[in-house]
């Protein structure tokens, strides 16, 4: 089960109610009660079990009362949630369907499909905000783009330039990420089915019929077991950090733009300061500069997680549930950050750069 999200306070500066609420312990196990019905379903469709006990199970799935302390137990005994939600899904459906439950499945199996559906729904978010973010970009330069400013590099004034010259640095990148997502997705969002060893072999010869049906029912794509193949969430994890990246450099030339001995940028609105109040402190730039490093260095945590000795690693998959709704928040925060910077931005012309 993903933990909550740390700092309740921090996540008004930081955080992502919307992307957030896909990590939640309630989402999570909606997730999986989603995956244990398809399961049902897809094998009653190729005869492993029959109908009468599918509908069943899925009529559980969909009644189904967790006892919330009693997951909370499971997990720290079991290192992993399944076991005891399975237990608690098999009083819920009773006998005689109850041994027809998570049959040959695996923990694995349950937890990774879930968590593909919810990222299903984070890309969604996340590619809504890459359009809203560029349409806004585009919009800001039609209005601006004429205006002159001075180009720095390595912190020094160089030749003029246009604020358009400037946006497109912002802008094309976030075409390319935009580009990226779509080519990314089909790549992630897939089932999971292998079974104890990812093999599929409980599955009595059925697995791959097994693994199709799934995968039409929950509208994941199709691919063999990845028990401890992660290069799929490491890619998603390289691409949130691509974000955030990306969205910090913006943060970053807005900050240093906003100075009062520069003056480029104005902002409509600003953060206060206790001691100093003719301050106005480019607080949305800068959050958009923390969360880039906040995600720089989670990623090569994530990464650590691509290390799974054998079939399973407990740690390593321990390792990236602490870490990737983390990312995703933090991504889906600077989006929404930059987003509303491009709002209550506008370019005044640089009085270094001349008429």
């Amino acid at each position: 089960m993903t933990p909550t999200l740390p700092h309740p306070i921090l996540q008004a500066l930081i955080g992502d109610a919307e992307v957030g609420a896909y990590f939640s312990n309630e989402a999570d196990l909606a997730a999986m009660l989603r995956v244990e019905s398809a399961l049902a379903e897809a094998e009653a469709k190729v005869g492993l079990i029959d109908g009468e006990t599918a509908r069943r199970i899925a009529e559980s799935c969909r009644a189904f009362q967790a006892d919330w302390s009693g997951l909370s137990e499971g997990l720290a005994r079991d290192g992993v949630i399944v076991p005891e939600f399975v237990r608690q899904l098999r009083g819920a459906v009773g006998e005689p369907h109850a041994r027809s439950v998570h049959l040959g499945a695996t923990s694995q199996d349950i937890i990774d499909t879930g968590l593909i559906l919810r990222l299903k729904g984070v890309i969604e978010i996340l590619g809504r905000r890459l359009d809203a973010l560029i349409h806004a970009l585009d919009a800001l330069k039609r209005r601006d783009g004429a205006t002159r400013l001075m180009a720095h590099t390595r912190m020094q004034q160089a030749l003029p330039f246009s604020a358009a010259d400037k946006i497109d640095t912002w802008l094309q990148p976030l075409d390319r990420l935009r580009e990226q997502l779509q080519d990314l997705a089909p790549r992630l969002l897939v089932v999971q089915l292998g079974g104890p060893i990812g093999t599929r072999g409980e599955l009595k010869g059925q697995g791959d019929a097994i693994a199709d049906a799934m995968a039409e029912i929950l509208e994941l794509g199709l691919a063999p077991s990845w028990h401890s193949q992660r290069d799929r969430i490491g890619e998603f994890g390289a691409f949130l950090s691509l974000i955030t990246g990306t969205l910090g450099k913006i943060g970053q030339d807005i900050a240093l733009m906003a100075q009062n001995e520069v003056g480029e940028v104005r902002l409509a609105t600003g953060g206060g300061s206790s001691a100093m109040p003719h301050k106005s402190n480019p607080v949305p730039a800068e959050v958009l500069v923390t969360l880039a490093r906040f995600n720089a260095g989670m990623l090569g945590t994530l990464h650590q997680a691509l290390v799974h000795e054998g079939e399973r690693s407990g740690a390593a998959w321990t390792l990236e549930w602490m870490v990737l709704p983390q990312m995703a928040v933090s991504a889906a925060s600077a989006l929404s950050k930059a987003h509303g910077l491009m709002a209550a931005m506008s370019f005044a012309p640089s009085k270094a750069a001349g008429p």
